[in-house]
């Protein structure tokens, strides 16, 4: 693909995105940017052109795809709330998927999920669904890529649960806690994205990492890292729910859903297929112990500051 080809990564001031345009940069790409979030403070300066989502105006969106040959898409919201909707999120996705038909991209690197599907009942995987074959169905050469959950410096999940860790005496999980997950390093699936890229073959990714745990196991290994051993207790998820509500109005976020819960218990982020990233998940907390956990990640700060950088643990 050549060199001045331009590349468009969706939220490149944001987590996911930033890394795949570090990628694209780090090969001498021409990347823009499409975002909410234009005047977000980033390290990018002048190498990276952005345009705003423009979702109202789909000739504008359009517009700024012209002339791109890959659109890296990594939009998305993880919960509905009174500013943004699931439902928006795939209104707009779609919206994005048309432009960029009508633009003339040539591949799309699409980032889903583990296990979406029509009818679950959960929102956040029945979008997800949608989207895949709304896409498959365009026939616009892709590559879907599904991970499970991201960790990494800007990390939410991972390091939140390391902030309970260093904080409460005990820890509570849904129900039985066996449930499994399968995170990656934002790092690997930026690496995946770039080189789907680079091949126009459509593909669907399991873009899990090389450890398996349960959730019950996961906390525990992180408390044990962190200097934290807490005892790993079961809790209804209804009971589990209230209290993360009770958390979230301390600390002004949305800590945890009922669709996450029911996500989560149902087995949802577990696939058994073969890991698609390197980077070991305790060896990275081993090598960030000393500052994970230390502050909250506020996801809902993310999306209501649109100008400030997304903070590193």
């Amino acid at each position: 693909m050549p060199s001045e080809s331009i590349h468009a990564v969706t939220g490149a001031y944001g987590y996911s995105g930033k890394y795949i345009a570090q990628r694209l940069l780090g090969e001498g790409r021409n990347v823009i940017t499409l975002t909410n979030s234009v005047s977000r403070t980033n390290n990018f300066g002048d190498r990276i052109k952005a345009f705003p989502f423009d979702f109202d105006e789909p000739d504008k969106l359009a517009e700024h795809l012209h002339g791109v040959s890959v659109l890296y898409n990594t939009y998305w919201v993880r919960f509905n709330h009174r500013l943004f909707k699931h439902a928006d999120a795939v209104r707009n996705t779609l919206m994005l998927f048309e432009a960029a038909k009508r633009a003339g991209v040539k591949r799309i690197v699409h980032v889903s999920i583990t296990n979406p599907a029509e009818g679950c009942g959960l929102e956040y995987f029945e979008g997800k669904a949608t989207l895949e074959k709304a896409l498959i169905e365009s026939g616009i050469s892709h590559a879907i890529l599904r991970p499970a959950v991201l960790f990494g410096k800007e990390d939410v999940l991972i390091n939140n649960i390391a902030w309970v860790l260093r904080r409460l005496p005990v820890f509570g999980v849904f129900g039985n806690g066996r449930y499994r997950i399968q995170p990656i390093h934002v790092d690997d699936l930026a690496a995946l994205a770039v080189e789907q890229g680079k091949v126009r073959e459509n593909a669907i990714i399991n873009a899990i990492g090389p450890e398996t745990f349960t959730f019950r196991e996961l906390v525990a290994k992180i408390g044990e890292i962190i200097g934290k051993p807490r005892p790993v207790i079961s809790v209804p998820p209804r009971f589990g729910y209230v209290v993360g509500r009770l958390l979230g109005t301390l600390v002004g976020d949305v800590v945890i859903t009922r669709e996450e819960i029911e996500g989560l218990m149902a087995d949802l982020l577990y696939v058994n297929a073969p890991p698609a990233g390197t980077t070991v998940l305790t060896d990275w907390v081993k090598a960030h112990a000393e500052t994970l956990g230390r502050s909250y990640t506020s996801e809902l700060a993310r999306r209501t500051d649109r100008t400030s950088a997304y903070r590193s643990n």
